[in-house]
């Protein structure tokens, strides 16, 4: 430590004094309290997806000319490219490859690579999750994973032994296996997250003027940039153009391509430009602070986030454009992204201080959430503190907003 803190510019001590230090008895403590999980329920749970799973193995010996291994990559690419003459779109050193992006472009041609896809989803949650999360219940029934403050080059949490940040949100097993962790007799769980953080970031950084007033009036941001980019009144934006203003939104954040952005919205390409090009033309000022981004970067060789938190990015300066357009990104992103991780770990801080003589515990961490566990009896204190302490983590040009539910399970909550 000693040798260490020299080393840190202004920005590096600030992260390291205000927002990592003061975290780690908050994360120490969430790791003691851990989540109670109804290993009952996740065996109902598991036999479910075990059957589902040899459903699609069976669906998927059906579609193809003959029977092979569903697991081998060898088996699956000559029934897929050499039987079935799909065409492969990415090499490997000894063939197509049948990765999940090859096999998702290759879904409306045939009905199994779509299957494969199913199977391994499936295949996955049973391995990852359903076979593992038991052993890592402990003697208090609840399981206890350890979170790391120094992985992501973000600076956002990550959770190991196991895992719980990488539950899958959006399908119905990742829904179910989150209704197997429960609160304690007597308790709730309160879900808190930011509502659009990184974009209420991005508002912030590029003053914009439509994002940052959108974001004053409470509006639906997404339908405020459906109205600029296709010039149309709030009653005139249909459900297509604002999923498309969506789009482009958070790709915007992650560097997306014209290509991409065709690819998600299932809409030609040169389209998928227009409306790239019309969001820039109505939206300049995120356009001049991306464009500031890269070129700081550039000259740096690294970006920092509102707080101060550092990344060198050394891709910027390489010599294929491929590498250097990833650098790209990543500085947009890290700046984006880096700001939120800080965000919620200040956030943090402050809901652990507040709660201190409250049954109330934090007990997970994903992303822009946190779950708490709360005794019934204090469930609208709590959420009115917890609310509070998040939205007052930073003064932005724009309000922080959180979102609460309560629930009897993660899933309910989380919902």
């Amino acid at each position: 430590h000693a040798q260490q803190e020299p080393k840190l510019d202004e920005g590096g001590r600030r992260v390291y004094a205000e927002i990592e230090l003061p975290l780690v008895p908050v994360l120490a403590e969430m790791e003691a309290v851990g989540i109670r999980l109804d290993t009952a329920r996740l065996g109902e749970v598991e036999a479910d997806i075990e059957g589902r799973l040899a459903e699609v193995a069976a669906e998927c010996q059906r579609l193809a000319p003959r029977p092979f291994n569903v697991r081998s990559r060898h088996e699956l690419r000559d029934v897929l490219f050499d039987e079935l003459g799909l065409t492969g779109s990415k090499k490997v050193k000894d063939g197509w490859s049948t990765d999940s992006d090859v096999l998702e472009k290759l879904v409306d041609q045939h009905p199994l690579p779509g299957k494969v896809l199913e199977f391994r989803s499936l295949d996955k949650l049973l391995g990852t999750y359903l076979k593992k999360l038991p052993s890592y219940v402990a003697s208090d029934g609840r399981v206890h994973t350890t979170f790391q403050q120094d992985v992501a080059a973000t600076g956002r949490l990550s959770s190991m032994d196991p895992n719980l940040q990488n539950i899958p949100v959006r399908t119905f097993e990742g829904r179910r296996i989150r209704e197997c962790f429960v609160p304690g007799d007597g308790f709730v769980f309160l879900s808190a997250d930011y509502s659009q953080v990184e974009l209420r970031v991005l508002a912030h950084f590029t003053h914009d003027p439509v994002l940052v007033a959108g974001f004053q009036a409470g509006e639906d941001i997404h339908r405020r940039t459906a109205m600029e980019l296709f010039g149309v009144g709030p009653l005139g934006v249909t459900n297509a153009q604002r999923s498309a203003a969506k789009a482009i939104n958070f790709g915007l954040l992650y560097g997306m391509s014209a290509f991409r952005l065709a690819n998600d919205l299932q809409i030609p390409q040169a389209e998928a430009q227009r409306y790239m090009d019309a969001y820039f033309a109505r939206m300049p000022a995120v356009r001049g602070w991306i464009e500031q981004t890269k070129e700081e970067a550039r000259v740096a060789g690294f970006v920092t986030t509102l707080h101060g938190r550092r990344r060198v990015i050394p891709e910027i300066q390489a010599a294929t454009f491929q590498e250097r357009s990833a650098g790209e990104r990543e500085a947009v992103n890290t700046r984006i992204q880096g700001t939120a991780a800080d965000l919620i770990k200040i956030a943090m801080i402050r809901v652990h201080r507040a709660l201190v003589g409250s049954r109330a515990r934090m007990v997970l961490q994903v992303h822009d959430e946190l779950l708490l566990e709360v005794p019934e009896a204090e469930v609208e204190a709590v959420t009115a503190l917890v609310k509070r302490e998040m939205e007052g983590a930073a003064e932005l040009l724009v309000p922080l907003a959180v979102n609460t539910a309560v629930g009897r399970t993660w899933e309910e909550a989380h919902g």
